[in-house]
C-alpha cells in the first residue's frame, strides 16, 4: 500500500510509505472501524439506464458572465468594452463578429451595444431572458488596494543624469519585493553595478506596471535636440527626445499606470503629451519621494480615475 496517487499532498513521516515493512514498525497499518476509520459497506445499486446526456446547467453559458459583468465598477465596465473591441477588431471574419455580439446581447444590452458601436456593426437583440444576478464585490478590483509583490517596474535613464538617484530607486524597489528594470539608450552598464537589462528598442510600455524617468538633474536648454543631432555628445536629450521613450510614456499613459521621475523628467512627460498635474503622475526632486508614491499607486493596479467613463 503506497501513500500516493490522485492529489496526494500530505506530508508524511516516518520512513517506509508502504506495508509490510520492517524498518518502521509496521507502519503505516490499517486502521479498523473502532478508531473511526472508513468502512466499506455493500449496497445495492437500483437497475437503472445510462445515458449520454448533460445537465440542464450546462446550457447555462450567461449567468456567470453577466454576474461577472454586473458586480464591475464602471471603470472596469470601459475597460472591459475597450478589450472587447479592441480583440474583436483584430478578427477579419464579421460573421465571428456578429456571433459575438449576439453573446454580449444575452449578457448585458449596454456591453453589446457599445462594442457594436466600437465595431460599426448593427446591435442584435438578446435571444434569451436576462439572468437576474446580485452583483458580488468579490469580483471587482476597486475599492481595495493590493501587494506589489512581483511588480515589474522600467527605469528609463538618462546617461546624463546621476546615478545615484537610479541606484537609490532600484534599492528601495528591491526593498518593497519588486522588480526594478533599468532601460537605457544601448545596452551595457550605467555604473559599475547598475546593468541596463532593456535598450529603447527592446523595451515596451506593456511589460512594466510602472514607469519611472530618471532624468539629468539639470537638462540643456536644447534638451529636446535629438541625441542623434548631438553626435554622440553626452546630453540631456537622450531621455526627452528619442520617439522610443515617448511612446512608451505615452502607452503607459494612456494604459492608466502609474509615472514617476525626477530631474528633467518633466521634458519627457512633456514631448509625450503627458501633463505633470494629471492624476497618477508624479514627479519630484527627490527618487525616494516618487518612488514611495508611485509604489502606494501600484497598490491599485492601475490610477483608475485618470479617463472619464461613458458607462454607469
Amino acid at each position: 500500500m503506497f501513500r500516493d496517487g490522485y492529489h496526494q499532498a500530505a506530508d508524511h513521516a516516518g520512513v517506509a510509505p508502504y506495508r509490510p515493512n520492517s524498518l518502521d514498525g509496521g507502519c503505516p497499518f490499517t486502521v479498523g472501524a473502532d478508531v473511526g476509520a472508513y468502512v466499506e459497506v455493500p449496497q445495492r445499486v437500483p437497475e437503472s439506464a445510462r445515458e449520454r446526456t448533460s445537465p440542464v446547467s450546462f446550457e447555462d453559458h450567461f449567468t456567470q458572465a453577466r454576474l461577472f459583468w454586473s458586480s464591475l465598477t464602471p471603470v472596469e465596465k470601459e475597460h472591459t468594452i475597450r478589450a472587447y473591441t479592441f480583440e474583436l477588431g483584430k478578427c477579419y471574419e464579421r460573421v465571428v463578429k456578429e456571433r459575438q455580439l449576439q453573446a454580449l446581447a444575452n449578457i448585458d444590452p449596454v456591453l453589446c451595444e457599445q462594442v457594436a458601436n466600437g465595431l460599426g456593426l448593427p446591435v442584435p437583440e438578446a435571444t434569451q431572458p436576462l439572468a437576474d444576478v446580485s452583483p458580488s464585490l468579490a469580483l471587482s478590483q476597486l475599492g481595495r488596494t493590493w501587494p506589489v509583490d512581483g511588480r515589474l517596474v522600467g527605469i528609463v535613464v538618462d546617461p546624463a543624469g546621476a546615478a545615484d538617484g537610479v541606484r537609490e530607486a532600484r534599492q528601495r524597489i528591491l526593498a518593497a519585493g519588486m522588480v526594478p528594470l533599468l532601460v537605457g539608450p544601448d545596452g551595457g552598464m550605467l555604473d559599475d553595478d547598475l546593468p541596463l537589462q532593456r535598450s529603447f528598442l527592446t523595451a515596451k510600455s506593456v511589460e512594466f506596471d510602472a514607469l519611472l524617468l530618471a532624468g539629468s538633474p539639470a537638462p540643456a536648454p536644447d534638451a529636446l535636440v535629438s541625441r542623434d543631432a548631438q553626435a554622440g555628445e553626452a546630453s540631456a536629450a537622450a531621455l526627452q527626445v528619442d520617439p522610443r521613450v515617448v511612446l512608451m510614456v505615452a502607452e503607459a499613459f494612456r494604459h492608466a499606470k502609474a509615472i514617476g521621475g525626477w530631474g528633467s523628467a518633466e521634458l519627457a512627460l512633456e514631448a509625450a503629451g503627458v501633463d505633470s498635474a494629471d492624476l497618477g503622475i508624479v514627479v519630484a526632486q527627490e527618487p525616494g519621494e516618487v518612488i514611495d508614491q508611485v509604489i502606494e499607486l501600484l497598490g491599485q493596479h492601475r490610477v483608475w480615475d485618470r479617463f472619464e467613463v461613458s458607462v454607469t
